[in-house]
């Protein structure tokens, strides 16, 4: 079903944080922070505050009601922070287990009873997408992605130009819609790739039917880049908008202090 706006988002909040809890001799953490990242919960990492709190609140700022945070079984803390001590007013969080860390297509299939028969959005519980971003998602009025020019993503965010040629990479045709996408491109790819994915998506229920249906990739995770190219393949179109903005990174220690030095300015309201 089809709507112009849409109120739903789901967080993908899970993952092991391998690259956040290996260590960094180079990053200097405060105590909270040397916590988080031990524990590999990359979205609460405090910078300033839970990184997370900023996600809930650019999500509200752009009209989201309903945040569904897609945890796993162990992530106490998360759920009795925003239980708890910092209950969210402006927008309602609901939470997801994901069993086991299988990847991010089976992180959406988590949440398919929050998805329900409506449009939603799906973004990375680590990334902080700017509310321009979230508008684009808004202004799609239909299933899509907003993908990010490459050299705008290296210029405006803080993730090195390694990091972001090894990013899933996009292919779109004459009218705008998604053709393809490469979740590990190949070193040729990488130099010629311009439309980066970020994990920002709008769905329809149908890509449930996609997540279940993937199968497990070589490095062992149902991959959601490889749902969306079944789904593709299924008749779903994916209307793109391409951003020139760039997206925080909190994804490994040495991140941190980059991540804090962008938000000491933003504003949150939960």
């Amino acid at each position: 079903m089809t709507n112009a706006t849409i109120t739903t988002a789901v967080v993908l909040a899970r993952g092991l944080g391998k690259r956040m809890r290996a260590q960094d001799g180079a990053a200097m953490l405060d105590g909270s922070q040397s916590a988080a990242a031990d524990a590999g919960m990359k979205s609460m990492v405090p910078v300033g505050r839970p990184f997370l709190d900023y996600v809930l609140s650019v999500l509200a700022d752009a009209g989201f009601l309903r945040a569904c945070l897609v945890i796993g079984p162990e992530h106490h803390a998360v759920r009795k922070y925003y239980t708890g001590v910092r209950v969210p007013q402006r927008i309602g969080v609901e939470f997801a287990v994901q069993a086991e860390p299988l990847g991010t297509a089976n992180a959406v299939l988590a949440a398919e009873a929050f998805g329900g028969k409506y449009e939603f959005l799906v973004i990375n519980g680590d990334n902080y997408y700017p509310l321009d971003v979230l508008r684009e998602i808004q202004g799609l009025g239909n299933p899509g992605t907003v993908l990010f020019e490459s050299e705008s993503l290296v210029r405006e965010s803080n993730i090195p130009r390694e990091r972001v040629q090894a990013f899933a990479t996009c292919v779109v045709d004459n009218e705008g819609y998604l053709v393809d996408i490469v979740e590990k491109p190949g070193e040729g790819q990488m130099r010629a790739a311009k439309l980066i994915s970020m994990n920002c998506w709008r769905f329809g229920p149908e890509i449930f039917a996609a997540c279940r249906d993937v199968v497990i990739s070589p490095r062992g995770e149902f991959e959601l880049p490889v749902a969306v190219k079944l789904a593709i393949g299924r008749g779903v179109r994916f209307k793109t908008v391409v951003s020139h903005s760039g997206v925080l990174d909190l994804s490994r220690r040495s991140d941190i202090a980059a991540v804090a030095e962008r938000l000491k300015h933003a504003r949150v309201a939960l």
